[in-house]
């Protein structure tokens, strides 16, 4: 049988439409996901050093093997350089697409675009990355999480109606250079600030662990002895700061009032105790929205740039009924 090239060329333009409509169609040049009845995915996890952390994984796990998808997953122990190798690792490993809950916002924007290229898409969970070097519908499909700066003004506001006279706050940040750590910081300066009479007298990274937490709330309580107020980015650096109120004779709650964000059963239980004041939840449960976005996307559907999460707030109003339910 001779082949025409003219019939070749019909020939070859209907298969490759046949190709083109079995995926769907490119959202701004992101590389495509197909529809399948399993996936081979990758979740590059920041650390697990923290109960939230912990949460997340188990979350990310568990729907994983209740859909049967296979789920490579790694830790890259707080280092954003194993972070990027972890996420080059699952390209060379072919995944379908990657979850990244990135360590810092910069180191990760080249693994990134280089998943990408490589024409695996990526969904960011908790912390987002560069927005000037890196956009959401450009180099990432998504990404989910938690409003960050508006989690530190609620925590601001529950303080300027709660304060009671203090004044003085000490502020205990998250990791330097990460998405919550700038927002928490960005949300609770700016409201505090609106509100006039607080005094924000020192500031330092606790790195978001409850060690570190305790460091830095002695160092600074050592350097501003009358500071009666403590913000701190996370529940694990404020169980940090508890201890060091406590080893220095001070009680959290009365002599220092306290409040933070992540919403973890020890801290509402700390709610309750009477030493922690209040709690913004930062919703650790990602599995479920995560693989439903992978999902979506699979199918053509339009995903936001940023799919939030909802988040509950504890206080002495809620804490006893609620410490049950908190992770």
């Amino acid at each position: 049988m001779v082949i025409s090239r003219r019939n070749f060329l019909v020939s070859s333009a209907l298969l490759a439409g046949v190709v083109l409509a079995s995926a769907p169609a490119l959202a701004d040049g992101l590389p495509p996901l197909a529809k399948k009845n399993t996936y081979k995915v990758g979740f590059a996890q920041s650390e697990s050093n923290s109960p939230w952390r912990i949460a997340q994984t188990k979350s990310m796990q568990g729907e994983a093997a209740r859909l049967g998808y296979q789920l490579v997953y790694t830790d890259a122990a707080s280092s954003a350089a194993k972070q990027v190798a972890d996420v080059n690792s699952m390209i060379a490993q072919g995944v379908d697409l990657i979850f990244i809950s990135p360590r810092e916002e910069k180191p990760l924007v080249p693994a990134v675009k280089a998943a990408k290229k490589a024409g695996i898409p990526v969904i960011l969970l908790d912390r987002n990355i560069d927005q000037s070097i890196a956009k959401a519908g450009e180099d990432y499909v998504t990404f989910i999480g938690s409003d960050f700066v508006e989690e530190g003004r609620r925590a601001a506001e529950w303080l300027i109606k709660n304060a009671n006279g203090r004044t003085k706050i000490i502020e205990i940040e998250g990791t330097t250079g990460s998405s919550p750590a700038n927002d928490r910081k960005k949300g609770f300066d700016e409201a505090i600030q609106a509100a006039g009479g607080f005094e924000i007298v020192a500031s330092q990274s606790g790195d978001f662990s409850r060690d570190k937490g305790r460091q830095a709330a002695e160092t600074l309580l050592q350097a501003h002895p009358d500071a009666d107020i403590i913000y701190t980015h996370s529940d694990e650096m404020t169980l940090g700061a508890i201890a060091a109120l406590e080893a220095a004779g001070k009680a959290p709650g009365k002599d220092v009032l306290l409040v933070s964000i992540d919403g973890s059963k020890d801290a509402v239980q700390a709610i309750v105790d009477g030493k922690l004041g209040a709690t913004v939840e930062c919703n650790p449960r990602f599995g479920p929205k995560a693989f439903e976005t992978l999902q979506k996307y699979a199918a053509g559907e339009k995903i936001d740039a940023w799919v939030k999460n909802v988040d509950n707030f504890y206080d002495s109003a809620n804490a006893a009924a609620e410490v049950a339910n908190a992770y």
